[in-house]
Formats: structure tokens, sequence, C-alpha cells
């Protein structure tokens, strides 16, 4: 039988990878990260209309991946490990189908170690809009091609890529997936009404 607990932990405590794993194991009702230098960051759960939306984008994207099958659409709750340590769980994520096909069973069970082509990061009201364009900025900085970071409270959308600077669009923009989602659009208006 087990027993709820509750879990203190310093405002900043370092792990090795195996320890996150091994913390990651013991704690499966947990949403953990870690930083490229050991931090553990424990995610608060989002309120229901962030999770309402956040569901939208990863239904959005994986019907457009189910129509050109080209990768493989991952969710919130799925992590990847970086190239340059972290541990990161994006909102929605895309890999181009022939990087995840690289992977070992035992990589794609565990963490992949690798940075998805695509991500998004839904900002919620109780998320630090900094840290998210530092995760963002993360992602870009370990080989992320597009990561679009949605801000409702201002409905923008500041749009990451390879080698240029981040550019910010209002929800009237349909957002294209570029070269990287090929024929993909979103209509955030829509999505948000």
């Amino acid at each position: 039988m087990f027993t709820t607990i509750l879990i203190n932990l310093p405002k900043t405590l370092h792990v090795t990878n195996d320890q996150f794993i091994a913390f990651v194991h013991a704690n499966p009702d947990l949403k953990l990260e870690r930083t490229a230098t050991g931090e553990l960051i424990v995610i608060s759960p989002t309120g229901s209309e962030s999770g309402n939306h956040n569901s939208e984008l990863t239904t959005d994207v994986t019907l457009w991946n189910r129509q050109a099958q080209l990768g493989k659409v991952f969710d919130s709750s799925t992590g990847f490990r970086l190239p340059n340590g972290a541990t990161r769980s994006p909102d929605v994520a895309w890999v181009k189908q022939e990087r995840w096909e690289t992977l070992t069973p035992d990589q794609r069970q565990g963490f992949a170690p690798l940075c998805p082509d695509f991500v998004i990061e839904l900002i919620s009201k109780a998320d630090d809009v900094a840290t998210l364009r530092d995760k963002m900025q993360e992602y870009v900085n370990n080989g992320c091609r597009l990561g679009w970071l949605i801000i409702p409270q201002t409905q923008t959308v500041e749009i990451y890529r390879q080698g240029q600077a981040v550019e910010t669009v209002s929800f009237s923009t349909k957002l294209s997936g570029e070269s990287v989602l090929p024929g993909f659009e979103l209509d955030l208006q829509s999505l948000f009404a």
C-alpha cells in the first residue's frame, strides 16, 4: 500500500542525469525537467483552460502528421534529453521520421536523446515568460528548427528559428509550419476564441 507524502525540495536542487531518471521513476505522477546544469524543475499542472488549449494544439499537429506521415508527434508528458544534457518536456513536439528511426528501441523507451525539430510552448498564467523564452532559445541552440512560444495574455506568438532573430506576430497571423512542417497551418484566433 502506498502512502501519499508531501515532498519539500530546496529552491535549487542539482541532480545528475542518473539521479534525475531515478527520481522520475520514483515519482511518476510528477512532471519534472532537468536543466543543462543539473537543476531539478518541478512543473505545476496547468489550469483547465491551458490544458484544453494544449490538447487542441497537440491534436492539430497530430492531424497534420497523420496526413503528411513525416514524423512523430509528442505531448507535454514527453521528455527529451537535449544535446546540452538538459531533459525538457515541450508542450507539443515533433521529430522528423528519419531522425526518430536512428534511435535504438531503448532510446525510444526512455527520454529520447535528441532535440525535437519543432516545439510549441504555451504560456499559462502561472508561467514566467522570461524562463520560457530562455527555454525556447535552448531548444534552438540544441537543434530545434522551428518553435512557437504562444502567449495568450498578449495574443502574440514568438517564432524561433535557427540562425534568425525571434519574430513576434499576433494571433491574427496564420502560423505556417514552413519547410519544417510543410503544409501545416495554425489559426490561433479560432483556437483561442
